[in-house]
C-alpha cells in the first residue's frame, strides 16, 4: 500500500512540473488517425469508479488516491498527436477521488485526474443507486451513471458518458466485484491549424465496458485493484482509500 501511495503522490507531483509532451499536434492527423486517438482517449479517460456496489450509507465518506495505466491500441498514432519525444505505449493517470453516501441507497462521487508531464487533465463525476444493498447471503447490485470531461487541451473537446451495472459480494476482509456497461464518447477538434487539405470532423461513438476488481477492507483504510476493458484498450488500476 505504501508503494501505491508513493506512486500516486509522485505522479501528482510530476503533473505540476513543466509539460514535457502536450496533446497539441492534431493537425498532423487525418480523420482515421483522429478516430484512433479518440478511441484510445475514450478508453483511458472514461470514468472509472474503482469501488464495489455496496452503498456507503448517509454517514459514509471515502477519499482515495488512484493510479491507472491504459495500454493504448494505437500508440504510434497517439504519438503523432503529442509534442515531445515521450513514448506512449501506456497512458498513466494519477487521480484524486471522493465518494459520499446519501440516503435511499444513493452514492455520489467526483474525481480530478492528470496525465503527468502533459497538458491532459480530467474531471469526472458519478451517481450510483443500489438496487440491492447486499447482505450475508445476498450480493449488492448497483447502477451507475458517469461523466468525464477533458481539460487543459486547447485542440480537443472530449467528454464521455457512461452507464454501468455492478455486482459485488462482501466477504470477511475482501469484496470482489464485477460489472459491465457502455460508454459514449464525443471528441471534437478545436483550434486545429495546419495543412489546409486536412479538416478534422467530430467523432461520436460508443464503447462497451467490462471490469473486475477486489477491494480489501483495512479498518478506516481500503486497498483496491481493478482491471477494466473499455473498447479495445485495457486499463489496470490501484486505489488506496480512507473511509470514515
Amino acid at each position: 500500500m505504501y508503494k501505491v501511495t508513493l506512486l500516486a503522490v509522485s505522479l501528482l507531483a510530476a503533473a505540476g512540473s513543466v509539460d514535457a509532451a502536450d496533446l497539441d499536434q492534431l493537425q498532423e492527423l487525418g480523420q482515421d488517425e483522429f478516430r484512433k486517438v479518440s478511441e484510445d482517449l475514450g478508453s483511458a479517460l472514461s470514468y472509472k469508479a474503482l469501488t464495489p456496489a455496496e452503498p456507503m450509507g448517509t454517514t459514509g465518506f471515502d477519499i482515495g488516491m488512484e493510479v491507472t495505466a491504459t495500454r493504448l491500441e494505437s500508440p504510434e498514432t497517439f504519438e503523432l498527436a503529442m509534442s515531445g519525444d515521450d513514448n506512449f505505449d501506456t497512458l498513466p493517470i494519477a487521480k484524486l477521488h471522493a465518494h459520499k453516501g446519501l440516503p435511499f441507497g444513493i452514492d455520489v462521487g467526483a474525481s480530478y485526474a492528470t496525465v503527468p508531464s502533459t497538458n491532459i487533465k480530467l474531471l469526472g463525476a458519478e451517481i450510483r443507486y443500489a438496487l440491492l444493498e447486499g447482505g450475508i447471503a445476498t450480493p449488492a447490485v448497483a447502477v451507475r451513471a458517469t461523466y468525464s470531461t477533458l481539460q487543459g487541451v486547447d485542440q480537443l473537446d472530449l467528454n464521455t458518458r457512461g452507464l454501468e451495472l455492478t455486482v459485488s459480494k462482501g466477504l470477511t476482509m475482501a469484496t470482489p466485484y464485477a460489472g459491465i456497461g457502455q460508454v459514449w464518447v464525443t471528441s471534437t477538434p478545436e483550434n486545429v491549424t495546419g495543412a489546409e487539405s486536412v479538416r478534422l470532423e467530430e467523432e461520436d461513438f460508443s464503447q462497451s465496458k467490462a471490469f473486475v476488481g477486489m477491494n480489501f477492507n483495512l479498518g478506516l483504510m481500503n486497498f483496491l485493484v481493478e482491471a477494466d476493458k473499455t473498447g479495445d484498450a485495457t486499463t489496470y488500476g490501484a486505489k488506496l482509500g480512507f473511509r470514515f
